[in-house]
């Protein structure tokens, strides 16, 4: 059933509070490029903060988002075999750095790096550690979260559900002039056809909890996929 974005949000809310309660949460929030992800994990963030009202409500148990884009690759590396699909999809992130300074500490109750590399300046970071608390929901945004490496990490997952006639213009126009609104066209080759890659590989949509269906910003549909 289509409704209303705040009703959409309220009730993606309630099911992620669900998932482990009294423990510490990981749940992926993946799809492609322009999909809405990022937008999506910042509502539900926000929302978390106020909505006591919420269905199945858990009170003061914490929700927070971080990208994976902070565990990219550098850019030697990433280009290093070309700037096809195929390294789109196969060396975009560095997992390891992703394991080991996220999953690993958050599972054994520490405090997490919720970043190590700085795509745009393509250099090192450090930022301050992210202390949370025993009982919570921890939100990675992202694409490829799937991905045969990474969904067993998954307390449960999300697929924002976005087609590319939709998210490829939603995406570029953040990149005015850059790339063009048709997803066929030679400037998305990388970046679409790495996706199709992903679908054929890690089927994302039928592996996630929930679909988020965010065609329309304004009327999404929240999906259980189980």
């Amino acid at each position: 059933m289509v409704s209303s974005r705040g009703t959409a949000l309220r009730n993606l809310l309630a099911e992620l509070r669900a998932v482990r309660p009294g423990q510490r949460a990981l749940i992926a929030l993946d799809g492609v490029d322009g999909a809405g992800k990022t937008m999506l994990a910042h509502e539900l963030v926000s929302l978390a903060k106020t909505a006591a009202d919420v269905p199945g409500y858990v009170s003061g148990r914490r929700v927070t988002a971080i990208s994976i884009d902070g565990f990219h690759h550098a850019r030697a590396i990433r280009y290093a075999q070309g700037t096809g699909p195929d390294t789109f999809y196969r060396r975009s992130y560095d997992y390891g750095a992703f394991v080991e300074s996220v999953v690993e500490p958050f599972r054994r109750g520490g405090s997490i790096v919720p970043a190590v590399w700085d795509v745009d300046k393509d250099q090192p970071i450090a930022p301050e550690p992210l202390i949370l608390p025993n009982d919570c929901v921890l939100l990675i945004e992202g694409i490829f979260l799937h991905r045969p490496e990474l969904v067993d990490l998954w307390d449960a997952s999300v697929w924002v559900d976005v087609p590319f006639e939709v998210s490829v213009p939603r995406g570029n126009e953040r990149f005015a002039g850059v790339f063009d609104a048709d997803p066929e066209a030679t400037s998305n080759h990388r970046y679409v056809r790495g996706q199709r890659l992903y679908f054929s590989e890690a089927s994302p949509r039928e592996k996630a909890t929930w679909v988020f269906d965010n065609r329309d910003l304004y009327r999404p549909n929240l999906i259980r996929s189980y």
